[in-house]
C-alpha cells in the first residue's frame, strides 16, 4: 500500500516487483492487408454539423464464440444537408483465424443504416453466452441481440433501451445492484440539433468552425437496469445517476473503493465530470469534486472525452486517465484511498506531450509485457480548419504511448514504435484487443471521415503474458465487475473487469497481464460480484485460459492466428 506520494513516484520499477525490462515493439497498420476495406463517412458539410466531427467508434466482438475477436466500426449517415455516394452503414468484419477479415455485416444484420452512429459497446445481457451489440446515436440506439447463429435481432423498441431523443455518445455494460444481469449507463453529450445548429467562428471564407458544446445544453446520462425477462427500465432519474444534466462523451464503470460494487465515472466535455459512487442500494452519489476528479489540479473543467481506469502506480488501487482538446493536458488522476484521487499528472511526466494534442480513445494497457500499464490515446482535432486559428496545431494528429517506467511515471516512446503509429490521422474511438491471440496487445482505431486502421503489435509478446476470459454463473456471465490480483514471483499486478472505457468504443473482454521475465504465476484470485472467490495456483505463462466461477479453469479455445498479415 501506498505510505507517501514522494515514495510512490520515487520507487525505481525494478526496485519492488522484478518486471520485465523494455523490449522492442512496433505497430504495423495490417488493415488493407487483412481486409478491412472500413472508410468512416462523417457526411461533412458547409453547415458545420456538429454530429460531423464527434464520431466514431469501434470495438471488439467474439460474436460466434470461436475464440477469436471479430471487430465492429460505426459509421455516420445522411443528413438533410448530405446525400451520400453509396448506402451508408456500419460493419461487422468476421475474424478468419489467418491474418484476414470477411465483411459479415449483411448476414449478421447488424449495418444499423440509416442511425448516425457514435459508439458501439458489447455485452451478454441475457447471459446466454453470445454477446450483444448496442449502437449508439444522434437521436436514438440500437440493441442487437445475438442468435447465436451468426445472425442479429434489432430488439431495442421490446427490450425499451432506444434512448430516444438523446445524443448518444458512449456506453458500458455493467452489473450495478450485483444481481448477475448487467445494467447499461449511456453518457449523453448535448441538444444540438439541426434547427439550432448556430454559426461558430468567424465570417469569412473557410473560417465557419464546430460550435462548441457551451452553446447547448446538456444532456443527463442514462440508466437502464435490465429486469431479468428480456426487458429494461429507465431508473436514470430514481438512481440519481440522471439527476444532472452533462455534456458526457466517455465512461467508464469500476469500484474504485475496492467495496465490491462498480462506479461510475463520466468524462464531461468542458464541464465538471462525474463520478458516481454506488451506495449498495440501487442509487448513486455524485462524488467528483469530492474526490477529485472533477476538475483539474487548478480547480478548472476540461474538454473530457476519452476515459480508462487502472492500477498504474502499482498500489492495488485503479487510477484515471482523461484525455482533453489541445491547450489542455491529458490528466492522470492517482487514486490515493479513501476515496480520494489526486491530480498527478504533472509528476507522472504525460503532460507537456498531450498540450498541442486532441486526445479521444484513450486505454491503459502494457504494450510491451514488461508488468506496468502503459498509456495509448488516439488524437485528432475537433475543428477541420483548426490550423487557420491555431498554426501550432493539427487537424490530423499522431497517435501518443507513453510507456510506464515505474509507479506511474511516464515517458514518451511514440515515436519508438513504427511509421504507421505516428502517421496523422483524425482518430476518434479506439479499442484494445488481442486479435491474433499471440499475446500482446494490437489496436484498433476508427478515424472521422478516414479509413480505419488496424494497428498489430509486434514484438510485444517477447516479455512473458497471461490473458483471462471470465464466465460469470451466479454473478453476470462477462464477470463485469470481477476483480483480479496476480502474483508471480515478487510481480504483484491488479485489475478488474470493467465496463466501458476509452471513447466510443468496445474492448477485448479478456483481462490481460504482462508477466516480463515470469513463466509461471504463483497465484490467481478472482473475486467476482456475488461474491465467491475462485483462487488458482501454478499456471503456466504465454496462454490465455478461462476460468469459469464455482469451478476453476475450463477448456476453451482461442486459436493462434495461423499467419500473419504482411
Amino acid at each position: 500500500m501506498l505510505k507517501s506520494v514522494g515514495a510512490v513516484l520515487a520507487a525505481p520499477r525494478s526496485a519492488w516487483n522484478g518486471a520485465g525490462a523494455s523490449i522492442p515493439v512496433t505497430y504495423v497498420d495490417v488493415a488493407a492487408a487483412a481486409g478491412i476495406t472500413f472508410q468512416h463517412d462523417n457526411a461533412a458539410s458547409t453547415e458545420k454539423y456538429l454530429i460531423e466531427t464527434m464520431g466514431s467508434g469501434c470495438g471488439w466482438i467474439d460474436y460466434d464464440q470461436n475464440g477469436l475477436m471479430d471487430l465492429y466500426l460505426v459509421n455516420g449517415a445522411a443528413t438533410r444537408l448530405y446525400t451520400p455516394k453509396h448506402r451508408l452503414q456500419s460493419a461487422l468484419y468476421r475474424n478468419n483465424g489467418d491474418g484476414t477479415f470477411t465483411d459479415v455485416t449483411l448476414k449478421a444484420g447488424v449495418g444499423a443504416e440509416g442511425l448516425f452512429g457514435m459508439g458501439v459497446a458489447v455485452g451478454d445481457y441475457d447471459n446466454d453466452g453470445f454477446p450483444d451489440l448496442f449502437v449508439l446515436g444522434y437521436g436514438r440506439c440500437i440493441l442487437f441481440h445475438n442468435n447465436g447463429d451468426g445472425t442479429f435481432t434489432d430488439v431495442t423498441a421490446k427490450v425499451g433501451v432506444e434512448n430516444s431523443g438523446r445524443w448518444g455518445s458512449s456506453a458500458a455494460w455493467f452489473d450495478y445492484d450485483n444481481d448477475g444481469r448487467l445494467d447499461l449507463v449511456i453518457a449523453n453529450y448535448v441538444d444540438w440539433a439541426p434547427d439550432n445548429n448556430f454559426w461558430c467562428g468567424d465570417h469569412g471564407p473557410g473560417l465557419r468552425s464546430y460550435c462548441h458544446p457551451d452553446n447547448y445544453h446538456g444532456q443527463a446520462p442514462t440508466l437502464f437496469h435490465n429486469n431479468g425477462d428480456g426487458t429494461f427500465t429507465d431508473v436514470s432519474v430514481r438512481s440519481g445517476v440522471g439527476a444532472k444534466p452533462g455534456n458526457g462523451l466517455g465512461v467508464v464503470t469500476f469500484d474504485y473503493d475496492d467495496d465490491g460494487w462498480q462506479d461510475i465515472f463520466v468524462a464531461n466535455d468542458s464541464m465538471p465530470n462525474f463520478l458516481f459512487h454506488n451506495n449498495r442500494d440501487g442509487t448513486f452519489r455524485e462524488v467528483g469534486y469530492m474526490a477529485g476528479v472533477a476538475v483539474s489540479m487548478d480547480g478548472t473543467s476540461e474538454a473530457g472525452m476519452g476515459v480508462d481506469a487502472a492500477d498504474a502506480s502499482g498500489s492495488g488501487r485503479m487510477d484515471l486517465i482523461v484525455t482533453h482538446l489541445d491547450s489542455q493536458l491529458a490528466r492522470f488522476y492517482q487514486n490515493m484511498g479513501g476515496g480520494v484521487f489526486d491530480d498527478a499528472t504533472l509528476r507522472s511526466k504525460i503532460s507537456y506531450a498531450t498540450f498541442h494534442m486532441s486526445g479521444f480513445g484513450t486505454r491503459f494497457m502494457d504494450y510491451d509485457n514488461d508488468g506496468w500499464r502503459d498509456i495509448f490515446m488516439c488524437d485528432g482535432h475537433i475543428l477541420d480548419n483548426i490550423e487557420r486559428y491555431r498554426g501550432e496545431v493539427r487537424y490530423a494528429e499522431p497517435k501518443l504511448m507513453f510507456r510506464n517506467t515505474g509507479r506511474g511515471i511516464f515517458e514518451n516512446v511514440s515515436n519508438r514504435l513504427g511509421a504507421d503509429f505516428v502517421r496523422p490521422r483524425v482518430s476518434r474511438g479506439a479499442a484494445i484487443g488481442d486479435f491474433d491471440n499471440d499475446g500482446d496487445l494490437d489496436v484498433l482505431v476508427n478515424n472521422n471521415g478516414e479509413l480505419a486502421q488496424l494497428l498489430r503489435n509486434d514484438g510485444g509478446n517477447a516479455n512473458h503474458w497471461l490473458e483471462i476470459f471470465l464466465i460469470g454463473t451466479k454473478s453476470n456471465r462477462d464477470g463485469v465487475g470481477a476483480r483480479v490480483k496476480l502474483t508471480a514471483g515478487d510481480l504483484t499486478l491488479y485489475d478488474q473487469r470493467e465496463g466501458g472505457m476509452s471513447y466510443q468504443s468496445a474492448q477485448d473482454p479478456r483481462l490481460h497481464f504482462g508477466l516480463g521475465a515470469h513463466a509461471t504465476v504463483e497465484a490467481l484470485e478472482i473475486k467476482w460480484p456475488s461474491g465467491v472467490v475462485t483462487k488458482l495456483a501454478g499456471i503456466k505463462s504465454d496462454q490465455i485460459i478461462s476460468v469459469n466461477e464455482g469451478e476453476g479453469l475450463v477448456e476453451r479455445p482461442f486459436p493462434r492466428v495461423a499467419a500473419k498479415t504482411r
